[in-house]
């Protein structure tokens, strides 16, 4: 095993173990070195490496802190590597999100504060009647990580926001040249908003899963790619069948 490797793991070890917990300083360097066995250049390339995972912290002048290590912080890296996926690729992230956000969203129809769910409904009515694409874009971006949020899984959370970079680029095409997306938007948002605020989870669900559902068919249509069976029709109307 390469020497950088060895001396992140015994460094994972010692977090792990609790010698250093969520927010302690590494020993300097020499001392940490002579401790693990490790020599200090290879030491300092796993330090460089943890910390681009945001495990550590260097502050100059100060030392190497351990992070919090909280889920939004730990799964930022994963932001980081999706961004660098092709355009054909996003179906398979959008195929994740669509197990992932229907599961936080009838969760947040349990777990959601009123207040929450107030604010929730607010941003429906922010939008502009012709909003540009980039509004369309961040307003349904807020609108869904709030709801995430409102699941009180901060771990699930952190994965659906993680996966927002392709996801995202697959909102805008959509709004460049697909007609009506922006009603849909609104339709779909308002339906799944009317199901949290009545406390109905499955309802909220079905209504998140075509939703997501529907940005995913339009992609697999412009990619030209053919259809998925275990993609719910984004046509379906799921309120009937809920109640």
């Amino acid at each position: 095993m390469p020497v950088t490797d060895v001396a992140i793991d015994k460094i994972k070890d010692m977090i792990i173990s609790g010698e250093l917990a969520p927010g302690d300083r590494l020993p300097k360097e020499a001392e940490l070195a002579q401790r693990l066995g490790l020599s200090r250049s290879s030491l300092r390339e796993a330090v460089k490496a943890l910390c681009l995972i945001r495990v550590l912290d260097v502050r100059q002048g100060d030392g190497t802190y351990v992070t919090s290590l909280e889920p939004n912080l730990l799964l930022d890296a994963m932001t980081f590597v999706v961004d660098f996926h092709r355009d054909d690729t996003v179906l398979d992230f959008l195929a994740v999100r669509r197990i992932l956000e229907p599961a936080a969203t009838a969760l947040a129809a349990l777990h959601m504060s009123d207040d929450d769910i107030t604010e929730l409904g607010a941003l429906l009515g922010e939008l502009e009647d012709s909003p540009t694409v980039e509004a369309l874009v961040a307003n349904d971006l807020q609108f869904h990580r709030k709801i995430a949020d409102g699941s009180g899984n901060p771990v699930l959370c952190s994965l659906l926001d993680s996966l927002s970079g392709p996801t995202a680029r697959a909102r805008i095409w959509r709004g460049l040249t697909q007609e009506g997306a922006v009603a849909k938007t609104r339709e779909q948002h308002t339906a799944i908003y009317e199901a949290i605020a009545a406390r109905e989870p499955e309802l909220a669900r079905s209504w998140a899963t075509v939703h997501v559902a529907g940005v995913e068919q339009w992609l697999r249509n412009a990619l030209g790619t053919a259809d998925d069976p275990t993609v719910p029709d984004p046509e379906a109307e799921p309120a009937a069948e809920a109640s």
